[in-house]
């Protein structure tokens, strides 16, 4: 079922890895640059082992729900969401799935875990 557009009550920051580039002493950064901001919809996941598992570690697992656009279809597992009210809130991007309903794009994002 779509969510109506009350249910889309976040705003994210959608990030795509840029190349590396030297920090100055001799070693290479990795980093990632904004790329568009939407209103975004947080569910969460239905309670499996894994998802109970990921609680556990500390991880906290969400389902996405965007509107389908075409800077929304970009998105792929290499890719970053940034909560836009609190910034140190950065999501990897674990799953997108752009093909079941062409009014949404749909994900699923973890913190507090290393990319």
């Amino acid at each position: 079922m779509a969510p109506g557009a009350g249910r889309l009550d976040q705003r994210v920051t959608f990030e795509a890895p840029v190349a590396p580039a030297s920090d100055g002493g001799g070693g290479v950064v990795d980093g990632f640059a904004p790329q568009f901001t939407v209103w975004a919809g947080f569910f969460r996941p239905r309670g499996d082992e894994a998802v109970t598992a990921a609680r556990l570690e500390g991880r906290h697992v969400v389902d996405v729900t965007v509107r389908s656009s075409s800077q929304s279809r970009q998105i792929t597992t290499d890719w970053r969401m940034v909560d836009a009210r609190r910034p140190a809130d950065v999501f990897n991007i674990r799953f997108v799935d752009t093909a079941s309903d062409p009014a949404w794009v749909r994900l699923t994002a973890e913190k507090g875990v290393a990319t």
